[in-house]
């Protein structure tokens, strides 16, 4: 196996860019939604509701601040934009940690679960696509470890899709047949979340290989809506003990269905890595 793309989003729910390399830490690849969309209430927006901002491009600037579609995040035409795609009195706020992302810091996807479902590997909004993947492997990964480079990867559960995956990354034209066959096909998850178990180098091109184990591995930070419902991750016990119970936030997306049980309601509401 092989990396075979990196990618980051500098704005969250806004497409991504590719990178020749990276450096994983604690937060996954440098850069990664570095700012999101608020509403005038100051509460976080995505593209699973405002869809239109998957149209706008993120990216970084000379000194690593988010841009959109070139513009300095934070200048009147980034705003002016963000408010066309999200509504009025929208506008971009600066990432803080962990906050800005749903579940974990990283999506890692396979090329052969791509070929199987047959996307855009763009809808899937992957930070890790490993190559030399037959067919479904990535399903028996759960709480296994890729050693990338210098790094090492921890992978926690399959991630459940939401609504995001049916806009297709150019037009934006929605094709909900998409995530209706991902749910009939696939149990309605795709790809794995993870977190960065050892910091460390990546480039396109390293060798991948997976690990039974890692006894070294860090805690993850743990995105928005995982202590609302998800208890400790695969593996990260040991690291951090086990997480007390805690009520569900009421705007928390329902937890990832248990791999090969499907389900017919609230596919639209689950984490996506928007």
């Amino acid at each position: 196996m092989w990396l075979e793309a990196i990618w980051r989003y500098p704005v969250k729910s806004m497409a991504g860019e590719r990178l020749d390399a990276a450096r994983l830490g604690q937060l996954g690849v440098p850069g990664d939604r570095l700012a999101y969309v608020v509403d005038e209430r100051g509460a976080i927006v995505s593209a699973r509701t405002r869809p239109r901002l998957l149209g706008l491009r993120g990216g970084s600037g000379a000194d690593g601040s988010p841009t959109v579609n070139g513009n300095a995040w934070d200048d009147a035409v980034a705003g002016g934009l963000v408010r066309a795609a999200a509504g009025p009195g929208a506008r971009l706020a600066r990432a803080a940690s962990s906050e800005r992302f749903d579940i974990l810091p990283l999506l890692v996807v396979s090329d052969g679960a791509v070929r199987e479902a047959a996307v855009d590997v763009r809808r899937l909004r992957p930070n890790l696509v490993i190559g030399g993947v037959e067919g479904l492997a990535e399903r028996g990964w759960e709480g296994r470890f890729l050693r990338i480079g210098d790094a090492v990867v921890a992978l926690a559960t399959l991630r459940a899709r939401c609504i995001v995956i049916t806009y297709h990354p150019d037009t934006l034209e929605q094709d909900v047949g998409v995530l209706r066959d991902v749910r009939q096909r696939f149990a309605g998850s795709l790809a794995l979340n993870a977190w960065t178990a050892r910091p460390g180098t990546i480039q396109v091109g390293d060798p991948v290989e997976l690990l039974e184990s890692f006894d070294e591995a860090s805690a993850p930070r743990r995105g928005r809506f995982v202590a609302a419902w998800m208890g400790p991750v695969p593996d990260a016990r040991r690291a951090e003990g086990p997480a007390p119970p805690r009520r569900p936030r009421r705007d928390a997306p329902r937890p990832p269905h248990p791999p090969g049980v499907g389900t017919e309601r609230g596919l639209a509401r689950r984490p996506d890595p928007v």
